[in-house]
């Protein structure tokens, strides 16, 4: 995929946050804002480019994580890392920084970049019946993504993708390097 970059990419971070809930594990995601210019309304984990400030993924993470839906850096304890994304259409180099959330938090959304944020049940997100295989074209080719339906909601694109590895690790499959 590094062929489809005019540039080298760009790197950023995203949190992966899980919320330990009585009833089981839930992955907690937003609604980007609909006046946003770049994805409105796409379903996605929160985060960003790596800032000068950022010493690291995990810095760049939290801190976009605190800026977009205001979850306190208190209630995270980062469990690792799911391999990089690369996202030929922004241009991103994306690392997925996967988190454990206590419950009880307290968002305070950003409404120049989110709607809403909610909780999806874990269980749902790794049952393969809710991997939809999709095929779009991009760059004059078709490519096959995996969509994750949750209600009225679709996941999808690197998001999506995200989870699918998520799926795909906990399962214990060699993912291609």
């Amino acid at each position: 995929m590094g062929e489809l970059f005019a540039r080298p990419p760009v790197p950023a971070a995203v949190l992966v946050p899980i919320v330990e809930r009585p009833d089981g594990l839930s992955v907690l995601l937003t609604q980007r804002s609909s006046s946003l210019p770049h994805h409105p309304g796409q379903i996605s984990f929160h985060g960003g480019r790596l800032e000068p400030g950022d010493p690291d993924a995990v810095s760049a993470a939290l801190r976009e994580t605190e800026e977009e839906i205001g979850l306190a850096r208190s209630w995270v304890s980062v469990a690792g890392f799911l391999p990089d994304h690369l996202i030929p259409v922004s241009g991103y180099r994306v690392t997925p920084v996967v988190s454990f959330v206590t419950p009880g938090y307290e968002l305070r959304l950003d409404p120049t970049e989110v709607d809403e944020a909610f909780e999806v049940p874990l269980r749902h997100l790794l049952d393969p019946a809710n991997h939809v295989p999709r095929v779009r074209e991009y760059a004059g080719e078709a490519v096959e993504f995996v969509d994750m339906p949750f209600g009225d909601r679709n996941i999808w694109g690197a998001t999506a993708g995200m989870l699918f590895t998520l799926y795909r690790l906990l399962r214990g499959e060699e993912l291609a390097a």
